[in-house]
């Protein structure tokens, strides 16, 4: 009796070493908890992080523009941002390489009250247009706004923040960019003031990803960050062959997540997710730098290499 509970005692001892063998590490998100970060919450919820030995905290920023900055600067090591704006940070010099996709498609949009004045991007005129995150929405409504003559010059820009559809059921703006087509739509739908979207491709836009994984360039062999995209792979496969328990999974983060708007974005997003988060399209990524280039929002289009990579 007393070996096996000398034997116990020395087991006890270990389990603390056992649980710090999971890495730690820190993955700033672009935005408050929402089904766009499915993965990250799914993977942490059905012990797919915890089989890659990690340890991951998932922090939501107080202000969407800074995660890329954090990381840049040492803070923390990946940030969830967007291809536009890494293209815009790099060329401003900051230290940023995409390691990996979590929405492979675009999620960004111009949105309108359906009901409201705004027929036509031709109706923006000398309308109040919110946003969110700085630098790369500019880019995108620049080029919706040309295909009618008009300028940024035009449009008076109002950061919202977060605040994107109740800044325009209040009429703090007519319109908002960055509005993402599986979370606002649906919110203003719910809320009884359907919108209108015009879609980014539709207007001179090329296709690109729209979140992405970043880390500092530097920190690249870091096998955290290896072991982070073999994580979200697995939980997006998961995604798809347990959609019922993958849902239960993600509201256990927040019983806030249980609600109508996140249950109606949940399906609009999954098929939206990167199944191969490591894939690197290097022509997607040099069509999209030669387009930021036409538009003024970088000088030039830097080799793929020197703000993406696909780690192995």
């Amino acid at each position: 009796m007393k070996r096996m509970i000398a034997i116990a005692g020395f087991v006890t001892a270990l389990l603390p070493g056992i649980a710090s063998a999971h890495d730690k590490l820190t993955v700033l998100l672009d935005w408050f908890v929402n089904p766009d970060h499915a993965p990250l919450i799914v993977a942490k919820h059905t012990g797919i992080f915890d089989r890659n030995e990690l340890l991951v905290d998932l922090v939501a920023p107080a202000d969407p523009n800074d995660p890329p900055k954090l990381v840049a600067a040492g803070k923390a090591e990946v940030a969830i941002s967007y291809q536009p704006q890494l293209h815009v940070q790099v060329a401003q010099g900051l230290p940023l390489r995409r390691i990996g996709t979590l929405v492979a498609t675009p999620l960004n949009s111009l949105v309108v009250l359906r009901d409201g004045p705004v027929k036509s991007i031709a109706d923006l005129k000398g309308k109040k247009i919110g946003y969110s995150v700085g630098g790369f929405e500019d880019a995108l409504l620049k080029s919706m706004l040309e295909q009618y003559g008009l300028k940024l010059t035009d449009v008076t820009l109002i950061n919202v923040n977060f605040s994107l559809s109740p800044s325009i059921f209040s009429g703090q703006v007519d319109a908002t960019i960055g509005a993402f087509r599986n979370f606002e739509l649906n919110q203003m739908d719910i809320a009884g003031k359907p919108g209108r979207a015009f879609y980014p491709e539709d207007y001179g836009v090329p296709l690109y990803d729209e979140l992405v994984l970043v880390a500092h360039k530097d920190k690249l062999n870091d096998d955290r960050l290896k072991r982070l995209l073999d994580a979200i792979e697995e939980a997006v496969a998961y995604m798809h062959n347990e959609p019922q328990k993958s849902w239960q999974a993600f509201i256990k983060e927040s019983k806030s997540l249980d609600d109508e708007l996140n249950r109606r974005a949940w399906g609009a997003t999954l098929p939206r997710f990167a199944q191969s988060p490591r894939a690197l399209d290097n022509h997607r990524y040099s069509r999209f730098a030669d387009y930021l280039v036409k538009q003024g929002l970088i000088p030039n289009a830097l080799p793929v290499a020197d703000y993406a990579a696909e780690l192995r």
